[in-house]
């Protein structure tokens, strides 16, 4: 049967899908309302999106190691009705007249560490709702909706922000949080209650997900890779949207069609990634994605009014087919080759390294833009990111065409006896699909 004619996955697919098209909508409507509403400069605009990531750096791993001591759902429901009181104080300070930077990087950083819960608590309860043989199919449908809702999200900021203001438009995203919650709020199916080892205390709890990764070759190397890629993704995306609107010089609806017609990437990286790894091999498939993808961020910097648009659309889209097929095949891989039981906290310090260069990229790309010019910036930090792939070469994967699972790798069985024995009896967490923002890049 159908995941879709579940009634509680599909309570939880809606508001996914909801949640997800205002996210979208916010990244690019957050930026224009500082650009054209506030007047933002390039350093400030950068600062939000290193706002928005910072908190992975800050409560990242004690966020895992708490989410494991709660029931999941309450906690999803709340940080839902929190975002949505966060990003609706945007209008509303708008049309008091009392908006500004500050608001809006505070609204960032919150918002930001609301996400760090949701998320994680979300990769915990999905096993809970689904059988153990239905989660291949349901975090497919769930990506495949999160790279659609990235396709539409950017236009339909765009159109809002023309219609009725940027600020405006972030309402969208409040409606998305609120659906979600309510969706979450119908699902029937009750949820076990969750009870943390008292053998392990939450420090303990968190240096065994942290060495598990630091020991093993291949997922030292992939967390290394994504957090180098990351730098050179978040660098040109903090600046996209200030190096469109004051250097290449379009308007905010032109910007969102653009970044939306680049989302259609993700859209092909999930489609093709499966086919890809079966031909190829998953680790030859995974070099390809890296090292045949991400040079094609240096056509960025070469944009230009008219038909030289074309090239910054031709990167968008081959650059967020790589990205995603990656991340497909990567989280394959991880949830084959981890054991069960450290399968989230490994994820999540994956995630910590991962996703908490993004503030220093974001940062990075904005000091760049402001000492170096906008499109000097693009030029040195697409370079950084047409390089990142190299760092692949230097593991095990150059050597095999397929990544190893369980059943046929010696290093896992290795790394799982140095851990206290305790560790057998932690609750299992699967892997989080990662998002073409840079989710885990």
């Amino acid at each position: 049967m159908s995941l879709l004619r579940q009634r509680d996955f599909r309570l939880l697919w809606i508001g996914q899908a909801g949640s997800t098209f205002g996210a979208s909508v916010t990244s690019v409507a957050l930026p224009l309302v500082a650009v054209a509403t506030l007047g933002a400069s390039t350093l400030q605009v950068a600062l939000l999106t290193a706002a928005a990531w910072l908190p992975w750096l800050l409560v990242g791993l004690p966020a895992g190691a708490w989410v494991d001591r709660l029931r999941c759902r309450p906690v999803m429901v709340t940080c839902d009705l929190a975002a949505a009181l966060l990003f609706a104080s945007v209008p509303v300070a708008g049309w008091l007249g009392v908006l500004s930077i500050g608001h809006l990087l505070a609204v960032a950083l919150a918002g930001g560490t609301v996400s760090v819960f949701f998320k994680t608590a979300y990769l915990v309860y999905l096993p809970t709702l689904l059988d153990r043989t239905d989660l291949a199919e349901g975090n497919a449908k769930l990506q495949g909706t999160e790279a659609v809702a990235q396709v539409a999200g950017p236009g339909m900021a765009g159109l809002l922000a023309n219609l009725v203001g940027a600020a405006t438009a972030l309402l969208v995203d409040v409606i998305g949080f609120l659906g979600s919650a309510a969706c979450l709020l119908s699902i029937r199916r009750r949820e076990p209650r969750r009870r943390a080892d008292p053998a392990a205390g939450l420090g303990r709890q968190i240096a065994e997900g942290v060495r598990f990764t630091a020991r093993d070759p291949y997922l030292r190397v992939l967390t290394v890779w994504g957090a180098v890629s990351n730098l050179g993704l978040i660098g040109y995306q903090a600046l996209l949207v200030v190096f469109l609107v004051r250097e290449v010089g379009v308007g905010p609806g032109t910007v969102g069609g653009l970044v939306a017609v680049m989302s259609l990437g993700g859209v092909v990286g999930a489609a093709i990634a499966t086919a890809l790894s079966r031909r190829l091999g998953s680790a030859r498939a995974l070099l390809l994605c890296a090292l045949g993808a991400e040079p094609f961020g240096l056509l960025i910097p070469m944009t230009a009014p008219g038909a030289r648009l074309g090239l910054l659309v031709l990167a968008g889209v081959v650059i967020g087919a790589g990205v995603v097929a990656g991340n497909v095949i990567k989280t394959g891989f991880r949830q084959a080759y981890v054991p069960h039981r450290l399968l989230g906290r490994v994820s999540v310090t994956m995630q910590v390294v991962n996703l908490g260069t993004i503030p220093l990229g974001a940062v990075l790309g904005g000091a760049l833009g402001t000492t170096l010019g906008l499109r000097p910036a693009m030029w040195v930090i697409t370079a950084g990111l047409a390089l990142s792939g190299l760092i692949l070469l230097i593991g095990p994967l150059r050597q095999r065409r397929d990544l190893p699972d369980r059943e046929h790798t010696e290093e896992v069985p290795a790394c799982v006896a140095e851990l206290p024995k305790h560790t057998a009896e932690l609750p299992a967490r699967p892997a989080r699909r990662e998002l073409l923002s840079a989710a885990e890049r």
